[in-house]
């Protein structure tokens, strides 16, 4: 890596940085949620092509998806943006407490204005970068809607969006700055919709069958499962139709909706049919009929040390974020809304104590993450699931974190929110921009550097092809709820 390209690309993303924020605050602002992303997404292509990029809109049959691409030749260097919110979350930026802006209304509980305008920064910047120098390259940026519960990226790589990019890369906001290699969960979500018979509740209850009861039959059955499988698998569920509100009433249709995670998606497809045996069951000890009905799916991810340990060391080339006496100030306003157990737990789940910089343990007394986490050099278990999975499969991918948010801060929160337009968020998105830029640039470079990626991929792939788990039939915006 040279340290001189580093502090080169760094300093234009700082110059650049202004602009880019009021972008990401914009997207903020707009909070659209999952394939609804219109001004987000259009803002983004605009800014784009502002940029000397040719975008295509519309791809994979998603409205709100599209690439900017930029420059010519090999290799082809993908930067992954999201912009999607979450329901409900709406909430006053900038307070420590929870103060909705408009009850019931969505907000960015993710950090995905921030992710979907990183990554395009670090786009821009590594485009310009290679203009300048006259090297050859391409940069993709992948506008990816309905990362939250769409698998926006699983129909960008089933259309074949993916197949000539060398390596991707992405971000996320989180409350740690580092490399963190995970294995991360698959992914699998169905609808299972009960029809039953309505009746009066006391008067003729022998004449009903009730949905209801099936579904909660099955949530018991599924609940006894949990003991027969897998530690490391994950299954969770939500009511999505209780078949009215009238307790006098033998509900006639009722309706679950549940994620199914397991570390490999054959696992995955073998627990979902443990599943459906317990939803059929539930379905004739009530005399019901079950339908059931695939919603979406994302693929295990496929960690690359190779290009992980490459990020790490740009992190370390740029040294740490500048925080300043008001961004503590705030992040430790944020912190106060959190039990100790939070704060412990955010230490542990990210690992976080070993400080790359102060060689200081950080004991929970600093809001922010001030320095840079020890990279392992191994991957380790993470329950959590992305559709970056499935960009892992056809493509060498990795991804970093900076330190949008308070120490102990979980995502899909309020607090989340409050902190998507802060000063610290803006300087952790500018400084993500820059590790992307910086580690794009010495793919581009650094052919050795590609091709050990590719091999370490190759090599955890062991073979086995990717199968896209959404089937072909399945329209990534149809209304499956």
């Amino acid at each position: 890596m040279n340290h001189d390209d580093v502090q080169s690309i760094a300093a234009a993303i700082e110059a650049m940085a202004p602009d880019f924020t009021t972008l990401s605050d914009a997207i903020w602002g707009f909070a659209e949620l999952k394939f609804e992303e219109r001004r987000s997404s259009e803002v983004l292509a605009k800014a784009l092509e502002e940029n000397g990029f040719a975008v295509r809109r519309g791809v994979a049959e998603m409205d709100t998806a599209f690439i900017g691409e930029c420059g010519s030749g090999g290799p082809v260097i993908a930067f992954l943006g999201e912009f999607d919110a979450l329901a409900g979350m709406s909430q006053v930026s900038g307070i420590a407490e929870a103060a909705p802006m408009a009850a019931g209304e969505s907000g960015h509980g993710c950090g995905h204005n921030l992710l979907g305008v990183g990554s395009l920064l670090a786009a821009v910047a590594l485009a310009r970068h290679l203009k300048a120098e006259g090297l050859p390259g391409t940069v993709r940026y992948y506008g990816c809607p309905g990362e939250e519960g769409g698998s926006g990226k699983t129909f960008m790589v089933r259309a074949g969006l993916f197949d000539d990019v060398d390596t991707a890369l992405t971000w996320h906001p989180a409350p740690f700055n580092g490399v963190r290699s995970t294995n991360n969960l698959a992914v699998l979500e169905y609808f299972y919709r009960f029809k039953g018979l309505a009746a009066h509740a006391s008067n003729a209850a022998h004449l009903g069958r009730s949905a209801l009861d099936a579904v909660e039959l099955m949530n018991v059955g599924v609940n006894f499962l949990r003991e027969h499988m897998p530690q490391d698998c994950r299954v969770h569920y939500a009511i999505t139709d209780t078949g009215g509100k009238a307790a006098n009433v033998v509900q006639a249709r009722a309706e679950v909706l549940y994620l199914i995670r397991a570390p490999e998606m054959s696992q995955a497809l073998a627990l979902a049919a443990r599943v459906e045996k317990v939803a059929r069951g539930a379905a004739m000890m009530t005399e019901t009929e079950v339908e059931i009905v695939f919603d979406t799916a994302s693929t295990n991810l496929l960690p690359n040390i190779a290009l992980e340990t490459a990020m790490h060391e740009t992190m370390v080339a740029l040294g740490p974020i500048a925080f300043d006496e008001g961004d503590i100030a705030f992040a430790k306003a944020i912190q106060d809304t959190f039990t100790q157990e939070a704060i412990d737990s955010s230490l542990r789940l990210y690992r976080i104590r070993d400080d790359v910089f102060s060689n200081a343990k950080v004991d929970g007394t600093t809001p922010l993450h001030l320095g840079l986490r020890a990279f392992e050099g191994e991957s380790h278990f993470r329950a959590g699931s992305t559709d970056v999975g499935d960009v892992s499969w056809v493509t060498p991918t990795a991804q970093c974190w900076t330190p949008a948010w308070a120490i102990g801060t979980n995502p899909h929160t309020w607090q989340v929110v409050a902190q998507g337009k802060s000063p610290a968020a803006h300087k952790a998105m500018a400084h993500a921009a820059k590790t992307l830029a910086a580690t794009g640039l010495s793919l581009m470079t650094n052919p050795t550097l590609l091709a050990e990626a590719k091999r370490e991929w190759l090599e955890k792939k062991d073979g086995k092809p990717y199968v896209c788990p959404i089937p072909a039939g399945i329209k990534p915006t149809e209304k499956r709820s």
